[in-house]
């Protein structure tokens, strides 16, 4: 029972063995106390004792994973009985088993670690392991691939033998061949002797560092009490048929156990809970700005840094300049060099006085660049961006076999909407009040996308079939898709934009005037409803003269006969024309597409056609409407995924990326959204290769635009493929081969950085060392009260002296942390101007940023804004 909370003693440096450190010996702390209540209900060495740990286990077995998260893990066979999913107001609702966790979306590096297996009474008997990972290589972000683990050897030391294990993944479907490491372990020396179930449960410890980190309960125990109370009613309640006061007991012994284990343990789980949710830090930011911006006398000096020979090479590789370039070329002054994009991470000691040139910082800047896990992104961004994003492009993985998520546990979809639904929730309050999201998916998670969507947001205003596969993509044994779709959902004011008519929509109206392109069309309706009797109103002379010019008689209209009545006949030079068309040898009574008032309002819209056979037409000018709401359905080559392929290969070709947008197609969906020229931002947090980012630069260069982007990816293609891609958009609009074609650059400024993660948080926070724990309230029990509120968190990066000064040092814990932008998104406040020792914000507020210019009363002043991001708790 312990070892599924608890694990074995694991050592080594990263945020998931300090976890797992922090975890044993906050169990640690509380075991006596936890025993001590267990002795007082059921006493040793009884029936009664044994029964309860035998319930609680099968109980808490139902629940923690291998990883230690809590959630079904096994479904109950009580669970369609009990589950309350509707709330008021909702006549459909949908759950699913991960709804209440949040998932962690981020990258665990796996390392080599030493695992003990205790024996509970005989040291002498623990059974000492060590995974050696050092052959591993490194997978992608998130990729989701087994371990394999193989016999290396085994090797003495003073605490007793060692087993090593190498640890690889699996390749073609290979498993680990439990007994050939058994019999090497028996036969080698020294000899070690396990069991099947110890190599295993030592397997499963080590692969809880790829694990940890997916899941983390919102509610822990609020969840566990729930299933416990159903849990104890089905399994043991249902079991009695006589009460008698002794049993009674016993089973009021068990639900109170469970009862301190669920607080125990829901402590625990909270306050990885509170680690996740807290703000993130920001580190390592850095400002990339095209030359013109940049004054001549500046450039100058910067050419006499020795960042210039770092800037030119990385230019010399993005294929922006020959081998022949020198930084001193760009005070020629040459047009094809104003574009060319510097980095202020080529000339750090020079970065404020760059940065100084660019007058209102946030004015100036045109994107954003966040490499992050999403989730921590929306959460840290949210308060500088709350209401102030007009469009959400994403992008997300589609959960099919070729872009699935990775979800460790057996549940895909369900893991895939805990997802969604985690960040739907946060991006919302980013949007205007007619703010927009729009979101790419398939079919293989459209339905629960619809749902998830319905649920967020005030209006769904489309869902668009996008042709963006014309051949078909293989599907073995079923159809092969050749579309997806963009659904459109929006805040309550949303309205949708309009989309630029295409040649093929134009060439239908080819003639034109003053007020745009029609066709001329027969004013007689066909079609539905063109019958008299279905629009009487519009069955109605029109009368033609000699000279081809019309009039409309007067009438009145007859309610009981539902017909007009004609009050002048026609002149002797005109003819009266009715919309009667001959069908089948018949005449038929149809009606106009117009109704007389219609007509009247504006006759140079419509003309006269005399027949060969001396019938006459009458025709109006149809005309396109270049207003009119986007269609739902989306057929055009520039939408295709081979056309995304195709312009991130002439821009990157050495560096791959699987599935890459159509930058048209990703533009006309940010148009679809009403994205206006102004300075609106346009937010993508499943950026990937940054066509989003390509595609608001492109519209901007197209329309004179001054849309903004900002765009999260934790991949390591942010800094390989995402982050080179704008920067080469931004110097020229087309590329062949790596190669700059047009050199049609834009004036630009964008800032990346980084953001602290949830792993590095948890590599770098400190509990106590000891076991005792911090008594609050002492009509609390220990397993009831916030028994972290003594511990450091991350605040041990202040120093509190006996003379009442502060010691600062944020730099300890992140030696690239930018202060500056940390306390932009604790404030909320977007910056104006930056020195050594200050911010100025948009709204005019400034704030010190220097621990070691400040007087002890602004550092209480500084830390009271930072205290979030470096210690949490009950009230925080």
């Amino acid at each position: 029972l312990e070892s599924l909370f608890t694990g074995a003693q694991v050592d080594g440096q990263s945020g998931f063995i300090n976890l797992m450190r922090i975890k044993r010996r906050y169990f640690q702390s509380l075991r006596p106390q936890l025993l001590q209540a267990i002795d007082n209900r059921a006493r040793p060495q009884t029936a009664a004792r044994e029964e309860l740990f035998d319930k609680l286990y099968t109980f808490f077995g139902r629940y923690f994973c291998e990883s230690g998260s809590i959630y079904f893990r096994h479904l109950p066979a009580f669970a369609p009985t009990y589950q309350q999913v509707y709330a008021d107001g909702q006549d459909v609702a949908l759950s699913w088993k991960t709804q209440d966790l949040y998932y962690v979306k981020s990258d665990t590096l796996i390392r080599s670690m030493p695992i003990t297996l205790e024996h509970p009474t005989r040291p002498d008997k623990n059974l000492r392991f060590y995974f050696d990972a050092s052959q591993l290589q490194h997978k992608q972000n998130n990729e989701k691939r087994e371990l394999l683990f193989q016999f290396q050897q085994t090797k003495p030391s003073a605490d007793g033998p060692v087993l090593h294990l190498e640890v690889h993944y699996s390749q073609k479907g290979r498993k680990i061949k439990i007994e050939s490491i058994l019999k090497q372990a028996r036969q080698s020396q020294p000899r070690i002797r396990l069991s099947e179930e110890q190599l295993q449960k030592a397997c499963r410890i080590f692969r809880r560092q790829t694990e940890a980190d997916f899941f983390i309960h919102k509610n822990a125990g609020a969840f566990l009490r729930e299933q416990f109370d159903l849990w104890m009613y089905q399994y043991l309640f249902r079991q009695e048929t006589i009460f008698q006061e002794k049993r009674i007991e016993q089973l009021q012994a068990i639900q109170q156990t469970a009862y301190d284990i669920i607080d125990l343990i829901a402590q625990f789980e909270d306050e990885l809970r509170r680690i996740w949710e807290k703000p993130k830090f920001v580190c390592m930011v850095n400002y990339v700005i095209t030359l013109d911006k940049l004054p001549a006398e500046l450039l100058q000096k910067l050419a006499q840094q020795q960042g210039a020979a770092n800037q030119t090479q990385e230019w010399k590789e993005l294929g922006m300049v020959d081998e022949r370039f020198h930084f001193e070329n760009v005070l020629k002054l040459n047009p094809q060099h104003k574009h060319l994009p510097l980095d202020t991470k080529h000339f750090q000691s020079m970065k404020l006085e760059i940065l100084g040139t660019l007058g209102n910082l946030d004015e100036v800047l045109d994107g954003e660049l966040v490499h992050s896990e999403n989730w921590q992104a929306l959460n840290t961004l949210r308060k500088r961006y709350k209401e102030k994003v007009k469009t959400i492009y994403i992008d997300p993985p589609y959960n099919t076999d070729s872009s699935s998520i990775p979800y460790r546990n057996d549940y895909k979809d369900s893991s895939w909407m805990s997802l969604m639904e985690n960040r739907l929730a946060l991006a919302k309050a980013f949007l205007m009040r007619n703010g927009i999201l729009c979101c790419a998916i398939d079919d293989e998670e459209t339905s629960p996308l619809k749902y998830l969507m319905k649920n967020q947001f005030d209006r769904e205003l489309g869902i668009v079939s996008v042709r963006s596969n014309p051949a078909g993509r293989k599907s073995k044994g079923k159809f092969s898709p050749a579309h997806e779709y963009a659904l459109f959902y929006g805040r309550e004011e949303a309205v949708p934009g309009v989309l630029e008519k295409t040649t093929r929509q134009l060439s239908q109206y080819p003639l034109s005037d003053e007020s745009g392109r029609f066709i001329w069309t027969n004013l007689i309706r066909s079609g539905s409803n063109d019958k008299r009797e279905d629009r009487p109103k519009m069955f109605y002379p029109i009368y033609v003269k000699e000279d081809d010019t019309i009039r409309i008689p007067k009438m009145e209209w007859n309610e009981e006969n539902r017909e007009y009545l004609i009050l002048e006949k026609p002149k002797s030079n005109e003819i009266a024309i009715w919309p009667i068309k001959e069908q089948s040898g018949k005449q038929v009574e149809k009606n106009w597409h117009r109704g007389w008032e219609y007509v009247i309002s504006n006759l140079s819209e419509y003309r006269v056609r005399r027949r060969k056979s001396d019938s006459i037409n009458i025709d109006f000018k149809k005309r396109i409407d270049m207003e009119a709401d986007p269609k739902t359905w989306w057929d055009h080559s520039k939408y295709s995924s081979a056309n995304g392929t195709k312009v991130l290969r002439d821009l990157l070709p050495e560096n791959s990326f699987d599935f890459p947008k159509s930058v048209e197609l990703v533009k006309d969906c940010l148009l679809a959204s009403g994205v206006d020229v102004d300075a609106e931002n346009i937010l993508d947090c499943f950026a990937g290769c940054g066509t989003t980012g390509h595609a608001v630069i492109n519209l901007n260069r197209e329309d004179g635009g001054k849309r903004k982007y900002v765009l999260v990816e934790m991949g390591d293609y942010f800094h390989t493929v995402l982050l080179p891609r704008i920067k080469k958009v931004v110097y020229s609009k087309d590329w062949k081969d790596g190669q700059p074609v047009s050199r049609e650059g834009v004036s630009h400024c964008f800032k990346y950085y980084s953001l602290e993660q949830y792993e590095e948080t948890l590599r770098n926070v400190h509990y106590r060392q000891d076991s005792e724990q911090l008594e609050i309230d002492s009509a609390k029990s220990p397993f009831e009260q916030y028994v972290f509120f003594g511990d450091d968190k991350l605040a041990h990066a202040c120093q509190f002296a006996k003379d009442d000064t502060i010691e600062i040092n944020l730099q300890g814990l992140y030696p690239d942390m930018d202060i500056p932008e940390t306390l932009s998104n604790l404030l909320g406040k977007a910056i104006r101007r930056l020195d050594e020792n200050q911010v100025t914000f948009a709204d005019s507020t400034i704030e010190k940023i220097n621990p070691q210019t400040m007087t002890e009363k602004e550092k209480l002043h500084f830390l009271s804004i930072l205290k979030p991001t470096l210690w949490w708790g009950e009230g925080h």
